[in-house]
Order: C-alpha cells, then sequence, then structure tokens
C-alpha cells in the first residue's frame, strides 16, 4: 500500500491520456488491487472489522474505472478513480490510524 499513495496522488494530478499515464495508472491500479486481497487476510481478534467494508468498494471501484476508460467515458472514469483513492486509501489510513484499538492506532499512540 506504501507506494499507492504517492503513485496515486502522481497519475490523479499529472497529465493524463500519454502511455505513460496508462502504464503508472495500471501499476497503481494493480497495487490497489493487491492491498485490497491482502486486506482479505488482515483480521483483528479473528474476525472482520467494520474497516473491511473498503475491500469491496475498492476492488468495485478498481473494475468500474477501468470499464469507464474503455467505454471512452472519461469523465466517469476520472470520478471512479478520485472514489478509488479515497475509498482504497484515505478513509481506510484514516480508520486505521485514528480508531483505538486498531494496530496501526496503538503502534503511534501506545
Amino acid at each position: 500500500v506504501i507506494p499507492a499513495i504517492p503513485l496515486g496522488a502522481y497519475v490523479l494530478l499529472t497529465r493524463k491520456g500519454d502511455a505513460r499515464h496508462r502504464l503508472l495508472g495500471k501499476i497503481w491500479l494493480a497495487l490497489m488491487l493487491v492491498t485490497a486481497f491482502s486486506a482479505i487476510f488482515i483480521t483483528s481478534g479473528g474476525g472482520y472489522g467494520p474497516i473491511h467494508v473498503f475491500i469491496p468498494l475498492t476492488i468495485f471501484s478498481a473494475w468500474r474505472s477501468v470499464a469507464t476508460a474503455r467505454r471512452g467515458n472519461i469523465p466517469a472514469h476520472k470520478r471512479q478513480l478520485v472514489f478509488t483513492y479515497v475509498t482504497g486509501l484515505v478513509f481506510p489510513g484514516l480508520a486505521a490510524f485514528l480508531l483505538p484499538g486498531r494496530l496501526m492506532n496503538v503502534m503511534l499512540v501506545g
């Protein structure tokens, strides 16, 4: 997940449509899917928590991002990728660090 954060921001903020954008976008989307699928195996106390709702959201959003681009619906593609970034990285990251009892929160604040 660590490389997906800056790479995703870079892809979202730089020039669109060229071969470099498509390559970096594919790499970023692959990182997002690896992160989502690996998160299935991360459980707290032997079960799933509310943070796991972001797994299917990320997978579905990644699929929609590709589908909208292939249809040539670039405005929808852009919206979907921003949604993927926020629901796949920003919200789960904040939840992991800010919700009491989460491992990252315990490591951060003790």
